[in-house]
């Protein structure tokens, strides 16, 4: 599985961004792709994910209310609309993606077996 990711930028703050990834090969079985980001200087972190069956959406209390991930099953990708950015949010973010990732592991980095290139996103204040 190989995995593009697109959509980054430069955004005031309060503005919005959405991202996408796009996956080649299968997304059978217990398939999920995830979002991550990562700010200078500091650790990878989760931000949100969505299970291929069913849709499940997990977030990061820090994306809650404000980002969205869904996915389009036709085309195999999976979306992150973020709304009302903050300077905050300034960050690489990565989309990653497993074929038989569970449940609990799924706010787990080290759970995915497929990365995407990541993509700027920068929030101005």
């Amino acid at each position: 599985v190989q995995l593009q990711a697109s959509g980054g930028g430069l955004v005031q703050a309060g503005g919005s961004l959405r991202l996408s990834c796009a996956a080649s090969g299968s997304t059978a079985g217990s398939y999920a792709m995830g979002w991550f980001r990562q700010a200078p200087g500091k650790e990878r972190e989760f931000v949100a994910a969505i299970r291929w069956r069913g849709g499940s959406t997990h977030y990061a209390d820090s994306a809650k209310g404000r980002f969205t991930i869904s996915r389009d099953n036709a085309k195999k990708t999976a979306y992150l609309q973020m709304n009302s950015l903050k300077p905050e949010d300034t960050a690489v973010y990565y989309c990653a993606a497993d074929d038989a990732i569970i449940l609990s592991s799924l706010r787990m980095g080290s759970a995915y077996k497929y990365w995407g290139h990541g993509t700027q996103v920068t929030v101005s204040s």
